[in-house]
């Protein structure tokens, strides 16, 4: 029969009797010292003697010593005690402590949008915590993928996760380089793309993703011409600077080559409004400290600019 046949009860609790005997060479003591009757502890220590078939203890009315089966038992199994019970405690702490790795996956764009104004003040408040954050164009099971959350556009998330709208969302623009413009005049509506180079990109259900415009309620999808498609954001990017066509793409990644004079953004009287992004979780799985955590950060940026 296995010493450990429950956490809390049987085997366990009559190991933690015998090394606590063993520590105070008393029963009395060590009764004391684990808040048990005297009884109910002598009972446990003989009922581990019983199992392992030794005598751990010499008894007289005025001493208890170990014998040397004790001795070698009480040595092999207290370090072991020590650590499940360490081990325990800090399991235990995961509950209301955040602590630990929290994965979260995200979409390219949805990562530059949330890695500053987000996981930067949520770091700051919880040091404890390791957080790992992949991104990539395709919608991924963050169930399989091991992660504990995603970050994606609000339409996108799957119907059996819980979303969480974040208190921003996705921010688009139309780019290009210096260069090309010294060649290419400006377009001023939506319909000159016609005329230009532009880079276009992929979507992640496979097609190619129609550029989308907005003004006075008047709404646009053009499917641009290009000789250049691409999948991810970063290469865009990297396309643009270099003058080979016009892109569509995240403000947030942007930004850097905007301030520095590297690109230029045109249309801006037509870009579209921000897409809502939600990071979301499993509906039915026990919510770590860490990702609670996160969970209520979101919830007062949105409280506090709402």
């Amino acid at each position: 029969m296995p010493i450990f046949r429950t956490v809390e009860g049987g085997g366990f609790t009559e190991i933690r009797a015998a090394i606590a005997v063993a520590e105070h060479l008393s029963f009395r003591a060590a009764a004391d010292a684990l808040s048990m009757s005297p009884t109910a502890l002598s009972s446990n220590v003989r009922a581990l003697e019983d199992r392992l078939g030794i005598r751990l203890f010499n008894r007289t009315t005025r001493s208890v010593s170990l014998t040397s089966a004790g001795e070698e038992f009480i040595a092999s199994v207290a370090p072991s005690l020590a650590a499940i019970e360490q081990a325990m405690q800090a399991a235990g702490s995961h509950g209301t402590r955040p602590s630990g790795t929290l994965r979260i996956n995200s979409s390219v764009t949805g990562a530059h949008e949330i890695l500053t104004p987000l996981i930067q003040a949520y770091m700051a408040r919880h040091p404890a915590v390791q957080v790992e954050l992949s991104s990539e164009s395709r919608l991924v099971d963050v169930v399989l993928e091991g992660c504990d959350a995603g970050i994606r556009l609000a339409e996108s998330v799957p119907a059996e996760m819980v979303a969480v709208p974040l208190p921003f969302g996705l921010d688009f623009c139309v780019v290009g380089a210096t260069g090309y413009f010294a060649g290419h005049p400006a377009p001023r509506t939506p319909l000159d793309l016609a005329a230009h180079s532009c880079i276009r990109s992929r979507a992640s259900g496979g097609g190619i993703y129609r550029w989308e415009f907005e003004q006075n309620g008047e709404t646009l999808e053009i499917d641009v011409p290009g000789a250049l498609t691409l999948d991810d954001q970063s290469l865009m990017l990297k396309a643009a600077i270099a003058g080979m066509g016009l892109a569509y793409i995240s403000r947030a990644i942007a930004a850097e080559a905007i301030a520095s004079g590297r690109l230029v953004t045109v249309l801006e009287d037509w870009v579209a409004g921000s897409s809502p992004l939600c990071l979301y979780y499993p509906r039915n799985r026990n919510t770590s400290a860490a990702l609670r955590a996160l969970i209520d950060l979101i919830r007062a940026d949105s409280g506090s600019r709402g």
